[in-house]
């Protein structure tokens, strides 16, 4: 297990192949209690396991990509959807295999998962009694929702972060100063950005100050 720990999940699991005594070790749980992914498509390999276990699990996507992602959906174009489309929902799936198999997490760490949703950060909270740290960086579908799941369910969350989100309000984070006073919560520039708008409200928002400039 001491020398399991130093290897990264690849060979692990290559490892893993050339005896039956080290398969063994591969599947013990002691092994994966720390998960670390660098991409969605990660999440879809056999090199890992997911069970009571694990308790620091970290999915930080910083490739260029991302961008494509936190693009609002009425303004992709078809390229941008196809590519979208093929990983859409992959972290929110390996979220809801998460909430199933790991009810023992303490730390979840989030950035650049543009796709992933309050519902699914919802149930996570719920299934995840113990989690103690939660931290989203640049996830542009999370909104107050999230935040008022965490009024409801984060009885035990100590550290919570939500930058760069830019569908959060200053109004949902006072509500979570105001419901949990003790949590460490930081919301670096999320509450100042320019949060989505459908295109129809778009408009009528420069409807409204068109008005106001001939007034």
């Amino acid at each position: 297990l001491h020398l399991f720990s130093f290897l990264d999940k690849n060979s692990r699991k290559s490892l893993a192949k050339t005896c039956h005594k080290l398969l063994e070790v591969f599947q013990d749980p002691l092994l994966w209690s720390l998960l670390n992914f660098h991409s969605p498509a990660e999440l879809k390999k056999d090199n890992f396991l997911l069970g009571p276990a694990l308790k620091y699990l970290s999915i930080c996507w910083y490739s260029e990509r991302v961008k494509v992602c936190n693009i609002e959906d009425w303004m992709k174009n078809n390229f941008q959807k196809d590519f979208c489309n093929r990983h859409e929902n992959t972290v929110n799936d390996f979220l809801l295999e998460v909430c199933n198999r790991c009810p023992n997490l303490l730390s979840l760490t989030l950035s650049g998962c543009g796709h992933v949703t309050d519902e699914c950060i919802s149930l996570l909270l719920k299934n995840c009694p113990n989690l103690k740290i939660l931290k989203l960086e640049n996830c542009v579908r999370i909104t107050d929702q999230t935040l008022e799941a965490v009024t409801l369910y984060g009885g035990s969350l100590q550290t919570l972060h939500v930058d760069f989100c830019r569908n959060i309000t200053q109004t949902g984070l006072e509500r979570v100063r105001e419901k949990h006073p003790s949590v460490m919560l930081r919301a670096e520039r999320s509450a100042n950005m320019i949060p989505d708008n459908k295109p129809e409200k778009k408009l009528m928002l420069e409807k409204a100050s068109r008005k106001l400039v001939l007034l």
